[in-house]
């Protein structure tokens, strides 16, 4: 790369000014290599573009996004000489285009439709301007204008992530990287021209716009140009040559022989920044997720996860890394004594933020100590630098992991679980054990001054007897029946002094009344306690279920269950207290919850059900997910409860049959056809209710006056259709100036609530769907082989 304040003859890709360019535009005329108002062009697997250059290079028509998705198309411009069939542009990233769409030239642009007849994408108007479509042998598709004075639009305007020789950028303009290397979704990476003439490399916080720069030529000083030239001197001719912002995050720019064998691919023979690894990332995430270790190996980031730690999305090599045991200030009063961690090191490794504390002088053994101690330390960075040892305690997540330059007397101390511990939390401590022990030590002390005093503490002995049994009963462990669960076993008679008698009910559920309760453990006071009622006759089983189960669960996204009863026929289960109430209550309120604290409940009711379906050691289905059994903590977090309605199914199990469980509306169609019972019902009652989320209404609103609005999920999926996805956020500003997501998560709901368990994805690709991660792509129409028996409202009230 090299700054010049004189064009060089063999100018590559990229030519900024900080006046505005002035450049020649070849009049075209209409000729064989052109397609006129009128014409149209299907997606298939023909493989014969719309439109080619004079040259050959450069097609115009349908490719596959990748090769594994044989039914979606992208309309696109790529390299057609090459094996690779390199896309150098490509008009709907975001929404692939089903089988047997179309594109269209109209007098007003190229229009991109579904098959059923909905809009995937268009050029700007043009006002009936559009005479015929040509691609220049640039690489540039041209719409020309009637009188043929001016082009009406051209794709060297509208880039994508790519540019090619002869593009200029202007003020203004930016590239997107794409999402990754099989989606062509906007990714988290822009190179921006600003106004100032500054050109810059920037992250993005998905799906907000909030951004931080890495990297900038300072082209808005002096006057200057930032010219990328081609150092292949006399061979260039024989090249081709593109600019791409890589979904890495690297401006890269490539040659490739014209004249080339089938094996050979682009030589990235020039990247900015040089190496992306030692760009700094504080607010972002960089080109790798959190919680891994950036390298730079042949000219590309590799993203690696430290020991004890995993990806969490197996096939996302550049996501985030999740630790591989449970770690947190719950579990951790006996860590120290119990011995529990130990440290991996890592030389001339950090990440260098998320710095929540710093000792100077402090030695690395004094380093290891305060780190093993404090159960906020994932990772404490020792380093000797002019004799003196200082430390910094980081907790997770940590970002921006690599080698840094000045890496000399650097270590990472990485705290991980022992080979041989458990993942599980202490065991309950038997509050009596002190007490004891203290009785002990008291009556060596009495039997050595007098015979009368060994009486007495006899007596003081039996007594201490009597009272420790009693006290035993109240806090021995589940019987192993329940399993290890580490639960504390109250007695009615403290549950019933706990909730007054159970005079404050705030809650009824199918299985039993919930009674608010106070009760001293530990941190936690307020309890909600459940009374399953004796009237369900499967309900002690459903207790077991409950008790063996959730007692082993750990998510942010689930109500903790503290405690039971299980004494004669009371059985009672006590919960943390959730003082935000349920999602119903705060959805269907006068006042609606803001859109980002909504999508925000979406995602931790994904994650919860995520965990439960996958991370769980048993796989559980729900059965029952609905506002009224979504609880929200001091912070409006969402937290799914009640499990009674639970079946357990085994990790090797894929599917099971019962009775029909759950709440009418929110019931998948499987239930009602004698079919195999999968994870795939939680992820129905979950598109009902993201719906739900979305607009804020009930799935059925039997006094709308519009009979078309009476079924949330219809009304949606012909919202969605008809492109009128305001009407279903009416009035609501946030979710009518993000409509980018409104669109995304209608998506998601329209694919989870499909009639076709098959059809519908699992909660870990809802998940990514949310967190913009994978692309989603357009749904089909829900109900294809819906009855009016099942889906009349009879069936869904």
């Amino acid at each position: 790369m090299t700054m010049a304040t004189t064009l060089v003859p063999l100018l590559f890709c990229l030519l900024v000014l900080l006046l505005p360019p002035i450049f020649l535009v070849a009049q075209a005329q209409p000729s064989d290599h052109n397609v006129t108002v009128g014409a149209s062009h299907s997606a298939n697997d023909s493989n014969s573009p719309w439109l080619v250059s004079s040259s050959g290079d450069f097609p115009f028509g349908f490719q596959h996004p990748v090769e594994e998705e044989r039914d979606l198309f992208l309309l696109s411009i790529w390299y057609a000489k090459i094996p690779e069939k390199t896309i150098v542009w490509f008009a709907n990233g975001d929404k692939p285009a089903p089988r047997g769409s179309k594109v269209e030239l109209t007098d007003r642009g190229l229009v991109l439709n579904a098959p059923n007849g909905s809009e995937i994408w268009k050029t700007e108007s043009l006002n009936g301007t559009a005479a015929f479509a040509i691609i220049k042998d640039t690489g540039n598709l041209v719409l020309q204008n009637r009188n043929l004075d001016s082009n009406a639009w051209e794709s060297f305007n509208d880039p994508r992530n790519t540019l090619l020789p002869l593009q200029i950028m202007k003020r203004g303009g930016l590239l997107s990287s794409r999402l990754s290397g099989k989606s062509f979704s906007k990714g988290k990476f822009q190179l921006r021209l600003l106004q100032d003439g500054n050109l810059v490399l920037n992250s993005i916080n998905l799906p907000t716009d909030h951004y931080e720069s890495y990297f900038e030529t300072k082209t808005n000083e002096n006057n200057s140009k930032f010219i990328l030239t081609s150092d292949q001197g006399s061979s260039a001719g024989q090249l081709y040559y593109r600019a791409t912002l890589d979904f890495d995050g690297v401006f890269t720019l490539y040659s490739h022989a014209k004249a080339s064998s089938g094996d050979e691919s682009w030589t990235a023979f020039l990247l900015r920044p040089g190496n992306i690894c030692d760009s700094v990332f504080q607010t972002t995430s960089g080109p790798c997720g959190f919680n891994s270790i950036c390298t730079f190996e042949k000219k590309k980031p590799v993203c690696k996860c430290p020991t004890g730690y995993s990806l969490l999305d197996p096939n996302d090599q550049y996501g985030s890394c999740k630790p591989d045991f449970i770690q947190g200030c719950e579990e951790d009063e006996l860590s120290a004594t119990k011995d529990l961690y130990k440290f991996e090191v890592l030389s001339n490794i950090d990440w260098p933020f998320t710095d929540y504390m710093q000792f100077k002088p402090f030695t690395e053994e004094q380093c290891r100590q305060s780190c093993i101690e404090d159960c906020m330390c994932a990772v404490a960075i020792s380093r000797l630098e002019d004799g003196v040892y200082t430390c910094w305690k980081k907790k997770l997540p940590i970002s921006n992991g690599r080698v840094p330059n000045d890496a000399n007397g650097l270590k990472a101390l990485l705290k991980v679980r022992k080979d041989n511990s458990s993942v599980l939390g202490p065991p309950f401590l038997n509050p009596d054990t002190k007490k004891q022990n203290n009785l002990s030590l008291m009556g060596t002390v009495l039997l050595g001054v007098s015979a009368f005093l060994i009486l007495v503490l006899f007596g003081v002995l039996y007594l201490g007897f009597s009272i420790y049994q009693k006290k035993l009963k109240r806090y021995q462990r589940i019987p192993d029946r329940f399993g290890d669960t580490n639960l504390h076993c109250f007695t009615y008679e403290e549950l019933e002094k706990a909730t007054n008698e159970f005079k404050e009910e705030f809650g009824r559920g199918a299985f039993g009344i919930v009674y608010k309760g106070d009760i001293s453990m530990s941190s936690t006071a307020l309890v909600a306690v459940k009374m399953l009622t004796s009237i369900v006759p499967d309900g002690d089983k459903e207790f077991e279920n409950e008790v063996n189960v959730i007692g082993q669960t750990h998510h942010k996204n689930l109500v903790r269950l503290l405690g039971f009863c299980k004494e004669g026929p009371q059985r009672l289960l006590v919960y943390e207290y959730m003082s935000n109430g349920t999602l119903a209550s705060f959805l269907f309120a006068d006042s609606k919850p803001t859109w980002k604290k909504r999508i925000q409940i979406a995602l931790g009711i994904a994650r919860g059900l995520l965990y439960l379906h996958e991370e769980c050691n048993t796989q559980i289905i729900h059965c029952d997910i609905k506002p009224q059994n979504i609880l929200l903590d001091d912070n409006y977090n969402a937290r799914i409860s009640d499990f009674g309605l639970a079946k357990l199914l085994a990790m090797n199990q894929s599917r099971t049959h019962t009775a029909i469980r759950g709440t009418k509306g929110y019931v998948a169609a499987e239930w009602f056809r004698n079919m195999p019972i999968t994870a795939k019902v939680d992820v129905y009652s979950f598109g009902v209710l993201l719906l739900e989320i979305i607009c804020c209404r009930r799935s059925v609103n039997m006094e709308s006056h519009i009979e078309e609005q009476v079924i949330l999920s219809d009304w949606a999926y012909d919202c969605y259709k008809e492109g009128m996805l305001d009407s279903l956020v009416e009035y609501d500003e946030e979710a009518l100036d993000d409509k980018k997501m409104l669109e995304r998560l209608v998506m998601v709901a329209l694919w989870c609530i499909q009639e076709d368990p098959s059809l519908r994805p699992n909660m870990r690709k809802v998940t990514h769907m949310l967190e913009v991660v994978v692309e989603v792509f357009v749904p089909p129409y829900p109900f294809p082989y819906a009855t009016c028996e099942f889906y009349s409202l009879s069936s869904v009230l």
